[in-house]
């Protein structure tokens, strides 16, 4: 059996690639299938190996790089079967290539029980919540582009 597990610098790019910004202890897969990552098993890091739930989503940004995951938690910690987000800064995909050529993905989640009891559940509000801050993200990163832009266009201007 050969273990490949791969850091969540998960948020390089997918469709051509479900490429998992790849710090691999042996030889990284090379190209990753979403469809294979879904229903992936979820555990906790460190130690305990405790199942938390299966990979139910995988959230874009608009440069389609992965957000984060959504896991369906089951009523496993007492979370009642609810769905979580889990930010790429807290898992790892971790795979696993059988020796017949069978690759089975399963991810890590480097948290305590408590921080994933405190993770937002994903619902129609955590949704259009999110949708909202990224526009107004975007809206304050264009105006400020602007911004500089103009600055930068008087300032040539002006010494003309």
């Amino acid at each position: 059996m050969r273990k490949t597990i791969l850091t969540t610098a998960i948020s390089t790019a997918l469709l051509g690639s479900f490429a998992i910004g790849a710090h691999a202890q042996n030889e990284p897969q090379g190209m990753y299938s979403a469809d294979d990552i879904l229903d992936a098993e979820v555990y906790f890091a460190g130690g305990s190996g405790e199942e938390i739930g299966n990979v139910d989503d995988i959230l874009f940004d608009e440069e389609m790089r992965i957000s984060a995951i959504v896991i369906e938690s089951g009523s496993v910690l007492g979370l009642g079967g609810r769905e979580i987000v889990v930010d790429t800064d807290y898992f790892t995909l971790e795979t696993e290539t059988e020796g017949d050529g069978d690759t089975q993905h399963r991810i890590m989640v480097d948290a305590s029980q408590e921080e994933v009891e405190a993770f937002p559940a994903y619902d129609n509000d955590w949704w259009e919540q999110t949708k909202a801050n990224a526009r107004d993200a975007w809206q304050t990163t264009q105006e400020g582009a602007q911004s500089a832009w103009q600055s930068t266009r008087e300032a040539v201007n002006a010494d003309e």
